[in-house]
């Protein structure tokens, strides 16, 4: 494992078709929600990544649900705090955002060390309550991404 991140990552929106949007509250810091997220490891494909961190922080498998690349990438500042876990130097995170189609909400297994628990909100409602403005911007553009039954 490397010593530092990698300034990249994934974004997971796990939603229903209803547009239900899955949320987790962060054990660093209770009150703050959002979604899936976690940084690309050495060697790994983005997809690879998106897989990887929903298991490691719902317990679900994306890959037997519609897992959708958006090509979307935002670049953003990382918060000062947080800097410590890449490389000196490294004020800047690149990250790619997804989708996750499941059919109902489903119960999740959190990472007791990451997300002290979950909830599954309407989008807006979801947007509201996430303290990223790249996952409020994600949980927006849903509606629009959905394609018809």
């Amino acid at each position: 494992m490397p010593a530092f991140k990698k300034p990249v990552s994934v974004l997971v929106v796990i939603h229903t078709p209803d547009l239900q949007v899955l949320l987790l509250e962060r054990a660093a810091t209770p009150g703050l929600w959002q979604s899936v997220t976690g940084s690309q490891e050495e060697g790994e494909d983005l997809i690879d990544t998106a897989i990887r961190e929903t298991a490691e922080e719902t317990g679900l498998d994306a890959r037997r649900y519609p897992l959708d690349d958006w090509r979307l990438a935002n670049r953003f500042e990382i918060y000062p705090q947080w800097r410590w876990r890449y490389a000196p130097g490294t004020a800047h995170n690149t990250e790619h955002v997804f989708s996750l189609l499941v059919p109902r909400p489903l119960p999740v297994a959190v990472a007791p060390d990451e997300h002290l628990g979950y909830v599954w909100l309407p989008w807006q409602e979801a947007a509201g309550r996430v303290f990223s403005w790249t996952n409020r911007a994600a949980i927006r553009m849903l509606p629009g991404r959905l394609k018809p039954a």
